[in-house]
């Protein structure tokens, strides 16, 4: 069984630790996937990278995960939203999903409340800034123990 990890960062994410760090943290996104990739390796899970400010390229993205990767780690940004071709596509994909955000969106704008990718997301993880990938690493490895 594969022990790849695909982890997809959404719109302006490839921003972090220059775009609102009171809000997103001061790491950078290199700094935010190192932690969880020392974590994943830890597990003897591999994660893969990907950062695209385009939805196309994600649903791509997890498209060729299907026959390919164990699990999927998602920040969506603000596709988060409205983003139903992410919610199509993480539904067509058979491995535990994780939704993760640096913030917490139900304590933001009411236009975040609303997740288009829960659904289909195993368990969303908000709120706990960088160690949130983190731990989203820990929730897949739960995840594929139970599966």
């Amino acid at each position: 069984m594969s022990r790849t990890v695909l982890v997809l960062s959404g719109p302006n994410l490839n921003l972090l630790g220059e775009r609102d760090p009171a809000m997103y943290g001061s790491a950078t996104l290199g700094e935010v996937i190192a932690a969880a990739a020392t974590r994943a390796a830890a597990a003897g899970l591999t994660l893969e990278h990907h950062q695209s400010n385009h939805e196309g390229v994600l649903v791509d993205l997890i498209h060729d995960a299907r026959q390919r990767c164990a699990a999927i780690i998602i920040n969506p940004g603000a596709l988060t939203h409205y983003g139903w071709s992410l919610h199509d596509a993480l539904a067509t994909f058979e491995g535990p999903v994780v939704e993760v955000h640096l913030s917490n969106p139900a304590a933001r704008e009411p236009w975040r409340h609303t997740s288009v990718v829960a659904p289909v997301a195993d368990g969303t993880i908000a709120g706990f800034g960088q160690a949130g990938y983190v731990l989203a690493v820990d929730a897949v490895e739960r995840l594929l123990e139970g599966s």
